[in-house]
């Protein structure tokens, strides 16, 4: 039986043990995330549309403020203390969070999200949503960031995305719990009761991390060794080692280096996909719900159909795909889905046009794109992955987001339907594909050891010879 599941899953012997724990770890974190992520949702539509830009140009600079002191702390402690670090303090903090909600709720605060919400209630969420945006990225980031310190790029392909099925599972049974939950309940101590939940998540997170560090560094399948991540050698001298450098490091290495530049240009082409289709999302749920509890519950309907979608993608489609058509080709997956998509719901704008968008979009994003993208940060040194990385994945996705919200506003001010805006998406997903090919290229010169069908040349051409060096 181990066998043959290695052979579907095309695994090599032995790398199924590695493979289970990360996606348990994986698991963890966004199932810790999706009894999150409603609530932030429900509180920062509370308030309408325009509060919520302003939250997003708020989310970005917090998001800036996060990563270099993610930096800081990398360059002084290793692996095996950063990483813990780093979900310790999404613990505390959503301690806070959840005690302020209950304070409030025992001094007879008002209902979130009507008129009669207190100001610190008020406050508390708006701060909450800030947070978590910023967040629920830099938690993903770092879990991605130790994957491909653990796998090469040829493991990257093939399991990244049995990986990311465990947090597709995390993240249906999160989703699915806050529904059934916020269905049933309309207690002033909800919010505060998904925030400790999530918090209890994220310390399952930290210990599978740990045993997943102690298990790749016995193990001759993992990229890690004792000696530091075999990639850029000496970068790191083992799991107790530092990394060194300063806080600005990562901001810096992508200044200087045009692969990172393209690496943050595609993610903030896919924050700005992900913002106008998130802003037609939150108008139509706020024109079909009324009460707090509804809200959260409709956000996590949504978040529940794109986990399912993004589930079967990855469990029948991904596993083989990127080997298949190469990085580049399958990045280019999500820029195409996006224009399609967008036409679509300018022709039927409603609420079940808009899930099956959203579901299909978000299942794109994380079962095609994801898998490929981490690939691109296989071939850097461990510096750049824990330092660079959260730069590109946080702080420029939520500045891709503020552009996204920009472009939103100004075609809402104009008075542009949704066929205007799927007319503009044209050139900036055509411009968004042609990227995404460049970048396959670039990241075959960086790893001249993949195979031809691991170049951006089109499915079924031949393999130019240099692929094959």
């Amino acid at each position: 039986m181990y066998d043959s599941i290695s052979r579907y899953l095309n695994f090599r012997k032995g790398e199924l043990p590695l493979a289970l724990l990360s996606a348990a770890f994986f698991f963890a974190v966004l199932c810790g995330y999706f009894f999150l992520r409603p609530v932030r949702e429900a509180m920062g539509v509370s308030r309408g549309m325009d509060h919520l830009r302003w939250l997003f140009i708020l989310t970005s600079i917090i998001s800036f403020i996060v990563v270099l002191a993610f930096g800081g702390v990398v360059s002084r402690t290793n692996r095996r203390r950063f990483i813990p670090i780093a979900y310790l303090f999404i613990i505390a903090c959503l301690g806070v969070f959840s005690g302020l909600l209950i304070w409030d709720a025992m001094m007879g605060g008002g209902v979130i999200g009507t008129d009669t919400q207190t100001t610190l209630a008020q406050v508390t969420g708006y701060t909450f949503y800030s947070w978590l945006s910023v967040i629920n990225l830099f938690s993903t980031s770092i879990f991605w960031a130790f994957m491909v310190d653990i796998f090469n790029v040829d493991q990257g392909k093939r399991l990244f995305a049995f990986i990311g099925i465990g947090g597709t599972l995390g993240a249906i049974v999160g989703g699915a719990a806050t529904t059934w939950i916020a269905a049933r309940t309309t207690s002033p101590f909800l919010p505060a009761g998904l925030m400790l939940t999530g918090a209890g998540l994220f310390a399952l997170a930290i210990f599978v991390m740990l045993t997943l560090d102690r298990v790749a560094l016995k193990s001759e399948h993992s990229h890690l060794t004792v000696d530091g991540p075999a990639h850029g050698g000496g970068a790191t001298d083992g799991p107790s080692a530092r990394i060194g450098g300063g806080a600005i490091d990562g901001l810096l290495a992508i200044i200087k280096s045009p692969y990172l530049i393209g690496i943050g240009l595609f993610i903030i082409g896919m924050a700005i996909s992900n913002t106008l289709i998130y802003f037609a999302q939150a108008n139509i749920v706020l024109e079909s719900s009324d009460a707090f509890s509804e809200t959260i519950s409709r956000f996590a309907y949504f978040d529940m159909l794109a986990q399912i979608a993004t589930l079967i993608t990855q469990v029948f489609i991904t596993t083989r795909l990127i080997a298949k058509l190469g990085v580049g080709w399958t990045l280019a997956i999500l820029p195409i889905v996006t224009t399609a998509g967008f036409g679509v719901l300018a022709l039927w704008p409603t609420f079940g046009v808009m899930a099956l968008f959203q579901a299909l979009h978000r299942a794109t994003r994380y079962a095609i794109s994801r898998p490929a993208r981490e690939t691109l940060f296989a071939v850097v040194p461990p510096a750049e992955k824990y330092k660079a990385k959260p730069v590109i994945d946080v702080f420029l996705y939520r500045g891709g987001d503020v552009a996204g919200a920009g472009i939103d506003g100004l075609l809402r001010s104009m008075g542009l339907a949704l066929s205007w805006m799927a007319v503009t998406t044209i050139p900036f997903t055509a411009a968004w594909t042609a990227l995404s090919l460049g970048m396959g290229r670039a990241q075959a010169k960086r790893d001249p050891a993949q195979s031809g069908a691991d170049t951006t040349a089109p499915p079924g051409s031949p393999a130019p010879e240099s692929a094959a060096i």
